[in-house]
C-alpha cells in the first residue's frame, strides 16, 4: 500500500511539475495590457510574442493579417525579442510590400479596373457594339453578353482560349531554339503551380502565363524544358536552367513580388 506523501508521491509532484513547465514554455505569453507594436509603413502592427520549447532560435513571422509573431528559445527572453523585433525593421518592410503585392483581387470585375497583361495593367472598358456591348482592355476584345453584371467570367474565357493558342506557339519555339523534345502541351487552370513537365513529355502550363511579362513567361516555360533533361531541382538542373535562361533569379523575383496580381 502506497501512503500519501511517501515516495509516490513525490514521483507524481515531479511528474506535474514538469507538465506545467513544458506547457507554460509552449504557450504564448500573458498579453498585456498594452501590447507591444512596430510600426511598419504608417500601419501600427502588434507583436506577438510564443515561447516554444524546441525552438533553438528566435523567429520573426509577418502573418497575411498583418501581425507581426515572434518565437521565442526556450532560454530566450522577451527583452531580446522586443529588440530582435526593432533590429528586422527593414525585413518586415519588405515583407509588407510583398503582401500588399501578394494581395487577392477582387473575385468581380467592373469597368474602370485594372489587370495584368503581359505585365502590364490594361483597364477594363465598356464599348458598344451595334446593339451589343464588347470589353475592351488594352488591344483585346470581347463579346459581353451581361454588361452590367460581372466582367471576369467574359474576360477569363477569352484570355483562357488565347492563351491555348499563344502559350502552345511559345512552347513550340522555346522548345526547337533548346533542342527539347516534347510530346504533348497542355494549356489548364491550376491554382497553385505554373507549369508541371511529366517523364513522358508532355508539359502543362497555367493559362495565367498569358498575363505575365514575356521574359517571366519564357521562364517558367524553359524551367518545365529543362525538366524534360533533369525531372527534379537538382543542383544539375538549376544549371541547365541558368545556361538556358541566365537572367531566370529576376524572373523568380518578379514573381515573389507580383503573383498575387495574376488572375485579376
Amino acid at each position: 500500500m502506497l501512503w500519501f506523501g511517501g515516495p509516490a508521491a513525490k514521483v507524481e509532484a515531479s511528474v506535474v511539475k514538469e507538465f506545467r513547465e513544458f506547457f507554460r514554455l509552449i504557450s504564448p505569453e500573458a498579453t498585456p495590457s498594452e501590447p507591444d507594436v512596430i510600426e511598419v509603413h504608417s500601419h501600427r502592427m502588434p507583436i506577438l510574442y510564443r515561447r516554444h520549447a524546441r525552438a533553438r532560435n528566435y523567429v520573426l513571422r509577418l502573418h497575411f493579417n498583418k501581425t507581426v509573431m515572434v518565437t521565442i528559445p526556450r532560454r530566450g527572453t522577451k527583452k531580446f525579442a522586443r529588440e530582435f523585433v526593432s533590429s528586422r525593421k527593414s525585413w518586415l518592410e519588405k515583407q509588407w510590400r510583398i503582401l500588399e503585392a501578394r494581395r487577392a483581387p477582387p473575385q468581380v470585375l467592373r469597368p474602370g479596373m485594372a489587370i495584368l497583361l503581359q505585365g502590364r495593367p490594361v483597364v477594363l472598358e465598356l464599348r458598344r457594339s451595334g446593339e451589343n456591348w464588347e470589353l475592351q482592355f488594352g488591344p483585346e476584345r470581347t463579346p459581353v453578353a451581361n454588361p452590367a453584371g460581372n466582367l471576369r467570367p467574359a474576360l477569363e474565357h477569352h484570355l483562357r482560349k488565347a492563351a491555348r493558342v499563344q502559350l502552345a506557339r511559345r512552347v513550340r519555339e522555346l522548345a526547337r531554339d533548346h533542342l527539347s523534345i516534347i510530346k504533348q502541351i497542355v494549356i489548364r487552370n491550376q491554382r497553385s503551380r505554373w507549369g508541371s513537365c511529366s517523364c513522358n513529355g508532355t508539359i502543362s502550363l497555367n493559362w495565367r502565363l498569358i498575363q505575365l511579362p514575356d521574359p517571366v513567361r519564357d521562364y517558367i516555360i524553359i524551367h518545365e524544358l529543362m525538366h524534360l533533361r533533369e525531372l527534379n531541382h537538382s543542383p544539375r538542373f538549376w544549371r541547365e536552367v541558368e545556361k538556358a535562361c541566365p537572367e531566370y533569379r529576376a524572373a523568380e523575383d518578379w514573381l515573389k513580388q507580383n503573383s498575387g496580381q495574376v488572375g485579376f
